[in-house]
């Protein structure tokens, strides 16, 4: 071929790669950071009106803590069942049913005449979180290659946390002109309209099935059988071990949790201030995510995951202090933006890591128990916080979550290896 026609070849074949890119970041976004955006965006808005919801049930501080148990335990319960119907009715059925249940979920909370129907709404309201989360994940690993997956992952959680700290401030000011039920209408609503458009765009992508058949009938044996003994395989123990310790420490962090709950009894703070405290988190939230999930791809994943986990295990130790001397409500804003802007960066982590090892024929699976494991590790953060709390005080507490910070970061340094493969 001449060098004419083959410039003329190239030439035309650059605006149908142009248009190819575009498309695929428009999916992206409409499949992926929409719904993202709006499931944190409505959690974050319900945040600061829990406490206050909990507490106009006249329940004790530690009994309040389990309106952000209950949602875990949802989330915990979800994971392997979600995980299994992934790998066995594909990826698409789950991820748009997830969002939905999620929604009404939000909508029944709204409804709550006492205190155990607000715990049974929002276990429900867990459940559709993890069935999206975990069949996202899964469609990722399916996807993406070792040297994106740490950003698409990081960005998911990035953005799904700067709406979680956005939404605040709207749900304190809906809270503060409308009453207490609002945010959560407004959260269900929200979360319908964003996932509508993974009707149209999203696509199956598990190995040997389309969007229009089940499995293939010539499909290996392994992918259609998984032993879950394969879990105890090296590196996953210690990978689960260190992730379970991980998510402890963070959970604190999780949609303002605890802290809000400790500025809520310590501080006599309100949804407003609560709300206007989270949200500006957001503002260096997403960067820093976004960066996170850069050096992973770049230089490693323990590059940022050990260092970030040894910072956590410190804001934890100030917090406590905080609480036991007591300090004013600025030293507490300190500590809470200290370990916001860690859990910034450490969002999505222990994720990018499981990508890296998934088997390809149960991913779904692999997922979904570790994601059960992340929700253990997030359920004992509010558990030990309302037992602690009630034993010794906040302090108490607090220590306790900076010693499972500490403790995963010498796993992750010691014992786990990096899984990103040299280049």
């Amino acid at each position: 071929m001449s060098e004419e026609p083959r410039a003329e070849a190239n030439n035309e074949a650059a605006p149908a790669q142009a248009a190819g890119r575009s498309q695929g970041y428009l999916q992206l976004f409409l499949s992926l950071h929409l719904p993202a955006v709006a499931i944190g965006l409505g959690t974050g808005m319900a945040t600061p009106v829990l406490p206050l919801f909990a507490k106009s049930f006249d329940v004790s501080v530690g009994v309040a803590a389990l309106v952000f148990v209950a949602t875990m335990a949802g989330g915990f319960a979800a994971s392997l069942p979600a995980g299994y119907a992934i790998d066995r009715f594909g990826r698409r059925k789950v991820l748009l049913a997830g969002p939905v249940i999620a929604a009404g979920a939000a909508f029944l909370v709204a409804t709550s005449d006492s205190f155990t129907q607000l715990l049974i709404y929002r276990f429900i309201g867990g459940w559709g979180q993890q069935m999206w989360t975990v069949s996202r994940l899964t469609v990722i690993a399916d996807t993406g290659s070792d040297r994106s997956r740490a950003r698409q992952i990081t960005s998911m959680f990035g953005i799904q946390r700067a709406g979680m700290l956005s939404g605040p401030l709207a749900g304190g000011l809906l809270a503060a002109a409308f009453g207490l039920r609002v945010p959560f209408v407004v959260q269900g609503v929200v979360t319908l309209l964003a996932v509508i458009p993974s009707f149209f765009v999203v696509r199956e992508t598990a190995p040997g099935r389309s969007a229009a058949a089940g499995p293939r009938a010539d499909a290996a044996p392994e992918q259609q059988e998984y032993s879950w003994r394969s879990l105890l395989r090296p590196p996953i123990p210690a990978l689960f071990s260190a992730q379970y310790l991980a998510t402890t420490a963070r959970g604190a962090t999780l949609g303002g949790g605890v802290l809000f709950l400790f500025a809520a009894y310590a501080y006599d703070s309100g949804p407003a201030e609560l709300g206007i405290l989270s949200s500006a988190m957001a503002v260096v939230g997403i960067p820093i995510t976004l960066a996170a999930g850069y050096l992973m791809d770049r230089f490693g994943r323990m590059v940022t995951i050990v260092p970030g986990q040894a910072l956590m295990g410190a804001g934890m130790v100030f917090l406590a202090v905080v609480a036991i001397a007591p300090l004013s409500f600025t030293a507490f804003v300190i500590g809470f933006v200290w370990v916001h802007v860690v859990n910034s960066m450490l969002s999505g982590s222990m994720q990018v890591l499981g990508s890296d090892i998934a088997p390809a024929h149960a991913r779904g699976r692999f997922f979904g128990a570790g994601r059960m494991v992340s929700q253990a590790g997030f359920m004992s953060a509010p558990l030990s916080f309302a037992v602690l709390t009630g034993i010794s005080g906040f302090g108490a507490a607090f220590f306790f979550l900076a010693g499972a910070g500490g403790v995963s970061a010498l796993l992750l340094a010691f014992v786990v290896k990096e899984t990103l493969a040299k280049r």
